[in-house]
Protein backbone atom coordinates (compact mmCIF):
# COMPACT_ATOMS: atom_id res chain seq x y z
CA UNK A 1 0.00 0.00 0.00
CA UNK A 2 1.43 3.37 -0.96
CA UNK A 3 2.19 5.23 2.32
CA UNK A 4 -0.04 8.92 2.20
CA UNK A 5 2.26 11.73 2.72
CA UNK A 6 2.50 14.58 5.25
CA UNK A 7 1.71 16.81 2.75
CA UNK A 8 -2.00 14.99 1.91
CA UNK A 9 -2.77 14.61 5.41
CA UNK A 10 -2.30 18.36 6.02
CA UNK A 11 -4.35 19.02 3.22
CA UNK A 12 -7.08 16.86 3.77
CA UNK A 13 -7.11 18.31 7.56
CA UNK A 14 -7.61 21.64 6.15
CA UNK A 15 -10.35 20.78 3.57
CA UNK A 16 -12.08 19.42 7.14
CA UNK A 17 -11.33 22.24 8.80
CA UNK A 18 -12.23 24.68 6.03
CA UNK A 19 -15.67 22.41 5.00
CA UNK A 20 -16.71 22.88 9.22
CA UNK A 21 -15.95 26.56 9.56
CA UNK A 22 -18.41 27.69 6.46
CA UNK A 23 -21.02 25.18 8.15
CA UNK A 24 -20.75 26.39 11.48
CA UNK A 25 -20.27 29.97 9.98
CA UNK A 26 -23.58 29.40 8.29
CA UNK A 27 -25.74 27.29 10.37
CA UNK A 28 -24.19 28.25 13.94
CA UNK A 29 -22.14 25.63 16.08
CA UNK A 30 -25.25 23.94 17.59
CA UNK A 31 -27.31 24.30 14.36
CA UNK A 32 -24.63 22.34 12.57
CA UNK A 33 -24.36 18.10 12.62
CA UNK A 34 -21.29 15.93 11.93
CA UNK A 35 -23.20 15.16 8.78
CA UNK A 36 -23.51 18.71 7.85
CA UNK A 37 -19.95 18.84 7.95
CA UNK A 38 -19.52 15.67 6.14
CA UNK A 39 -21.64 16.77 3.43
CA UNK A 40 -19.90 19.90 3.09
CA UNK A 41 -16.68 18.48 2.36
CA UNK A 42 -17.71 15.59 0.15
CA UNK A 43 -15.50 12.82 2.58
CA UNK A 44 -16.91 9.76 4.43
CA UNK A 45 -17.48 9.80 8.06
CA UNK A 46 -14.21 7.33 7.95
CA UNK A 47 -11.98 9.46 6.59
CA UNK A 48 -13.33 12.12 8.80
CA UNK A 49 -13.12 10.89 11.89
CA UNK A 50 -9.61 9.77 11.41
CA UNK A 51 -8.72 13.76 12.13
CA UNK A 52 -11.28 14.65 14.53
CA UNK A 53 -13.72 12.93 16.82
CA UNK A 54 -16.55 15.32 16.66
CA UNK A 55 -17.66 18.79 16.35
CA UNK A 56 -15.67 19.78 19.55
CA UNK A 57 -12.50 18.70 17.69
CA UNK A 58 -13.60 20.97 14.69
CA UNK A 59 -13.58 24.07 16.90
CA UNK A 60 -11.11 23.64 19.42
CA UNK A 61 -9.03 22.83 16.24
CA UNK A 62 -10.47 26.36 14.26
CA UNK A 63 -9.52 28.30 17.51
CA UNK A 64 -6.13 27.45 17.76
CA UNK A 65 -5.38 27.54 14.28
CA UNK A 66 -6.32 31.28 14.34
CA UNK A 67 -4.37 31.82 17.54
CA UNK A 68 -1.01 30.27 16.41
CA UNK A 69 -1.30 32.53 13.43
CA UNK A 70 -1.85 35.78 15.34
CA UNK A 71 0.67 35.43 17.97
CA UNK A 72 3.10 33.99 15.37
CA UNK A 73 3.00 37.91 13.31
CA UNK A 74 3.30 39.43 16.70
CA UNK A 75 6.75 37.48 17.50
CA UNK A 76 7.65 38.61 14.23
CA UNK A 77 7.08 41.70 14.85
CA UNK A 78 9.34 41.72 17.62
CA UNK A 79 11.82 40.42 15.83
CA UNK A 80 11.98 43.80 13.53
CA UNK A 81 14.24 46.58 14.55
CA UNK A 82 12.27 48.99 14.60
CA UNK A 83 9.07 46.82 15.08
CA UNK A 84 6.14 47.99 13.07
CA UNK A 85 3.70 50.49 15.20
CA UNK A 86 0.89 48.94 16.59
CA UNK A 87 -1.43 50.79 13.77
CA UNK A 88 0.45 49.05 10.99
CA UNK A 89 0.92 45.93 12.90
CA UNK A 90 -2.90 45.22 13.67
CA UNK A 91 -3.77 46.27 10.44
CA UNK A 92 -1.57 43.67 9.09
CA UNK A 93 -2.43 40.56 11.46
CA UNK A 94 -6.05 41.46 10.77
CA UNK A 95 -5.80 41.19 6.91
CA UNK A 96 -3.97 37.97 7.65
CA UNK A 97 -6.59 36.33 10.01
CA UNK A 98 -9.57 37.50 7.11
CA UNK A 99 -7.44 36.99 4.03
CA UNK A 100 -4.95 34.01 4.55
CA UNK A 101 -6.41 31.95 7.70
CA UNK A 102 -10.05 31.77 7.45
CA UNK A 103 -10.59 29.19 4.86
CA UNK A 104 -11.32 31.67 1.72
CA UNK A 105 -14.44 32.85 3.87
CA UNK A 106 -15.75 36.55 3.43
CA UNK A 107 -14.53 38.38 5.87
CA UNK A 108 -18.02 39.25 7.49
CA UNK A 109 -19.05 35.51 7.65
CA UNK A 110 -15.06 35.18 8.90
CA UNK A 111 -16.03 37.66 11.62
CA UNK A 112 -18.90 36.28 12.63
CA UNK A 113 -17.51 32.26 13.06
CA UNK A 114 -15.06 34.16 15.73
CA UNK A 115 -17.95 35.62 17.56
CA UNK A 116 -19.24 32.46 17.96
CA UNK A 117 -16.54 31.09 19.20
CA UNK A 118 -16.07 33.64 21.53
CA UNK A 119 -19.70 32.69 22.74
CA UNK A 120 -19.25 28.87 22.94
CA UNK A 121 -16.47 29.36 25.48
CA UNK A 122 -18.94 30.68 28.07
CA UNK A 123 -20.82 26.79 27.93
CA UNK A 124 -17.71 24.57 26.44
CA UNK A 125 -14.79 23.98 29.43
CA UNK A 126 -12.52 23.33 26.71
CA UNK A 127 -13.19 25.48 24.21
CA UNK A 128 -12.42 28.14 26.73
CA UNK A 129 -9.44 26.39 27.82
CA UNK A 130 -8.25 26.44 24.17
CA UNK A 131 -9.14 30.56 24.37
CA UNK A 132 -7.25 31.19 27.51
CA UNK A 133 -4.35 29.53 26.21
CA UNK A 134 -4.48 31.45 22.88
CA UNK A 135 -4.96 34.23 24.98
CA UNK A 136 -2.45 34.08 26.83
CA UNK A 137 -0.18 33.45 24.60
CA UNK A 138 -1.05 36.60 23.00
CA UNK A 139 -0.76 38.81 26.10
CA UNK A 140 3.10 37.41 26.17
CA UNK A 141 3.38 38.09 22.61
CA UNK A 142 1.90 41.84 23.24
CA UNK A 143 3.88 41.96 26.08
CA UNK A 144 7.44 41.15 23.93
CA UNK A 145 6.94 43.71 21.59
CA UNK A 146 6.30 46.74 23.67
CA UNK A 147 9.58 45.59 25.39
CA UNK A 148 10.73 46.14 21.61
CA UNK A 149 9.19 49.69 21.13
CA UNK A 150 10.64 50.73 24.82
CA UNK A 151 14.30 49.92 23.03
CA UNK A 152 14.04 51.76 20.15
CA UNK A 153 12.66 54.68 22.04
CA UNK A 154 9.10 54.15 20.74
CA UNK A 155 7.07 53.87 24.21
CA UNK A 156 6.97 55.71 27.50
CA UNK A 157 8.30 53.23 29.96
CA UNK A 158 5.66 53.79 33.02
CA UNK A 159 2.86 52.16 32.01
CA UNK A 160 2.60 47.81 32.65
CA UNK A 161 3.26 46.21 28.91
CA UNK A 162 -0.15 43.89 29.98
CA UNK A 163 -2.27 47.29 30.24
CA UNK A 164 -1.10 47.56 26.55
CA UNK A 165 -0.94 44.53 25.09
CA UNK A 166 -5.13 43.75 26.68
CA UNK A 167 -5.52 47.22 25.31
CA UNK A 168 -5.04 45.97 21.62
CA UNK A 169 -6.24 42.79 22.00
CA UNK A 170 -9.00 44.37 22.86
CA UNK A 171 -9.04 47.10 19.90
CA UNK A 172 -8.99 44.16 17.47
CA UNK A 173 -11.71 41.86 18.92
CA UNK A 174 -13.61 45.48 18.76
CA UNK A 175 -12.64 45.67 15.21
CA UNK A 176 -13.79 41.82 14.79
CA UNK A 177 -17.32 42.24 16.50
CA UNK A 178 -18.22 45.17 14.19
CA UNK A 179 -17.33 43.43 11.19
CA UNK A 180 -19.99 40.37 12.53
CA UNK A 181 -22.36 42.82 13.56
CA UNK A 182 -22.57 45.30 10.87
CA UNK A 183 -20.05 44.45 7.93
CA UNK A 184 -18.06 46.99 6.01
CA UNK A 185 -15.30 47.76 8.39
CA UNK A 186 -11.82 47.49 6.64
CA UNK A 187 -8.81 47.23 8.24
CA UNK A 188 -7.72 50.71 7.09
CA UNK A 189 -10.32 52.12 9.32
CA UNK A 190 -8.50 50.79 12.26
CA UNK A 191 -5.40 51.67 10.83
CA UNK A 192 -6.42 55.87 10.27
CA UNK A 193 -8.06 55.27 13.79
CA UNK A 194 -5.22 54.18 15.81
CA UNK A 195 -2.31 56.40 13.97
CA UNK A 196 -5.02 59.52 14.59
CA UNK A 197 -4.96 58.78 18.50
CA UNK A 198 -1.34 58.17 18.46
CA UNK A 199 -0.79 61.61 16.76
CA UNK A 200 -2.23 63.56 20.06
CA UNK A 201 0.15 65.42 21.93
CA UNK A 202 -1.12 65.26 25.32
CA UNK A 203 1.73 68.64 25.90
CA UNK A 204 -0.73 70.74 23.88
CA UNK A 205 -3.60 70.24 26.49
CA UNK A 206 -4.66 73.00 28.46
Amino acid sequence: MARVSQEHLDARRRQILAGAARCFARNGFHGTSMQDVLKEVGLSAGAVYRYFAGKEDLIAAIADEAFRGIRRAFEEAAEVTPPPTPDVLLGRVLRGVFEEQMYGMERRECAALIVQVWAETMRNERLARTLHDGYTGMRAAWAKLVDAYRAAGLMRADVPADDVARTLIATAQGFIAQEALFGGVEPDVLENGLRGLMSMDPSRIS
